[in-house]
């Protein structure tokens, strides 16, 4: 019986190995054999969880034509994979990826990690901010005041508790988008809006466009549902959306469902102008795709003199072709785990019936103490607390990764909670993997991409400020300098492989 669980194709797997740029020798140092760049190559791919363990390789032939090399070059590639514990074979089976013993499979997201491990290690692979107190508190503890009553109920709210549709309703209707309590669902964060959304118009195979790059976690969730992701291109800078690129990718690929965050985009930091959010929905109406528009980061302008266009369902007044994501875990906390949905009503209604087969309902006392928060007016004042804070953030750690990495490119965002950066040329993977060895853990931009897009970037979180900063961005520059040299854990490690 086989042992791959999946297959890599011939085309795929090159593709992905030359999207590893090569770094140019420096003195002193040699290139590596053929047949090493490659075995280092696709154990890159198995580390960063671009291949994943137990898929299936191509034949040596096959790969070796796709690559334009020797089938000897391949075959000595494998070898030492299997060697080192990276690949499994059998014959008549073929071979597969494999991690060697003691190795932790390769991450699938950007889980926060341990709080036991903070002390020695610089996180930034979360963009999440600590709990702003004493709102916090003060949510919670009006939370438990107001229990009693829903206490003697069954405590499932498919929809949401009635009291907080109704002010996510004024909310709504404040910012110049009338909307009743029947248009709004709240959900278990924004991850749980989306998945229910995925779920109920993007079956198996179904296409969904997604910007590139985009969100790393709302990627694997849409790959794991079975997913065909359509990637387009953002436009250069901080410009927001390439809307030609958009009205060909909708016009040509039909998909179901389209994916953006078009308020201080997630890596990026951009903001869609409202002539791109008309277009777009526009363009999205007439190739019959739901568009999905995520406002996790929306209330999160970090400069005073940002002007916010109007919501994107703003545009869409039938509420036939936008549906609406918002959440509390960037805006207050991320252990605040409340989202919600804004759609039609009748989408809101096959929503709400779907979930009784997946989590019933959200959790009451943080419903009420989100309802707190925005009735008492404790939602803006701990959101502007919020917005101070990461804007010391950004300009501290913008000052010092440009003090410490001066060939580092990027446009700083006027809003949000990331910096997306051009690593100067060096792999932002290897950045990853070196960075965790010398204290800071820092996503590489493949994971915000589709098909192992954006190997010369990093995200960087404005989670830390301070003296944090700074060492943040010593520490990253001792991660590149060892990628640059060659000397991060063997001369052939550091180099990445092009055919």
């Amino acid at each position: 019986m086989a042992q791959w669980t999946s297959a890599v194709g011939a085309a795929q797997l090159a593709r992905l190995l030359n999207s590893q740029q090569e770094r140019p020798a420096g003195p002193g140092t040699r290139r590596p054999p053929a047949y090493r760049a490659l075995a280092d190559g696709v154990r890159l791919l198995v580390l960063e969880g671009r291949v994943p363990v137990a898929a299936r390789l191509p034949a040596e032939r096959e790969l070796a034509l796709a690559l334009s090399v020797s089938r000897t070059t391949v075959a000595a590639a494998y070898e030492a994979l299997r060697a080192e514990g990276f690949l499994e074979s059998r014959r008549g089976a073929g071979s597969w990826t494999a991690v060697p013993a003691g190795n932790p499979l390769p991450a699938r997201g950007l889980e926060p990690l341990p709080p036991e491990t903070l002390g020695s290690m610089i996180d930034l692979g979360c963009a999440a901010l600590p709990a702003p107190e004493p709102w916090l508190t003060r949510s919670v503890q009006g939370a438990l005041e107001e229990l009693p009553p829903y206490a003697h109920t069954h405590g499932d709210y498919p929809a949401g508790l009635p009291a907080l549709r109704a002010m996510l309703a004024e909310r709504y209707t404040a910012r110049g988008i009338p909307t009743m309590p029947e248009q709004i669902m709240v959900t278990t964060g924004a991850m749980g809006a989306i998945d229910a959304i995925c779920h109920l118009f993007a079956g198996r195979g179904e296409r969904i466009a997604v910007e590139s790059p985009s969100y790393a976690n709302i990627l694997q969730l849409m790959r794991e549902a079975g997913a065909r992701l359509v990637p387009v291109a953002m436009a250069e800078g901080l410009t927001g959306w390439d809307m030609d690129r958009w009205r060909q990718v909708l016009r040509e690929a039909a998909p179901r469902l389209a994916y953006v965050v078009a308020d201080f985009h997630n890596p990026t930091g951009a903001l869609a102008s409202e002539e791109q959010r008309r277009g777009l929905v526009d363009a999205a109406r007439s190739a019959g795709t739901v568009l999905v528009v995520d406002e996790t980061m929306s209330e999160l302008h970090l400069d005073d003199d940002v002007t916010m266009p109007r919501p994107v369902c703003g545009f869409d007044p039938a509420g036939s072709t936008v549906i609406t994501v918002g959440s509390a875990s960037k805006a207050f906390w991320a252990g605040m785990r409340i989202g919600w949905v804004r759609a039609a009503p009748d989408v809101i209604r096959s929503l709400v019936a779907a979930r009784a087969y997946a989590d019933l309902g959200t959790p009451v006392l943080e419903q009420l103490a989100v309802n707190w928060l925005l009735s008492t007016g404790g939602w803006a004042e701990a959101v502007g607390v919020r917005r101070v804070q990461a804007r010391e953030n950004r300009d501290a750690l913008v000052a010092a990764v440009r003090r410490e990495l001066p060939g580092w490119e990027f446009s700083v965002p006027r809003g949000g909670l990331t910096l997306w950066v051009r690593t100067g040329g060096l792999s932002g993977s290897r950045l990853a993997e070196v960075g965790e060895r010398v204290g800071v853990r820092v996503p590489s931009g493949p994971r915000f991409g589709v098909d192992g897009a954006f190997e010369g970037y990093v995200r960087l979180p404005f989670t830390v400020g301070g003296a944090v900063a700074d060492e943040a961005a010593v520490r990253l520059a001792a991660a590149a300098r060892l990628v640059e040299t060659g000397a991060s854990g063997g001369e052939e490690s550091a180099r990445t492989f092009v055919a």
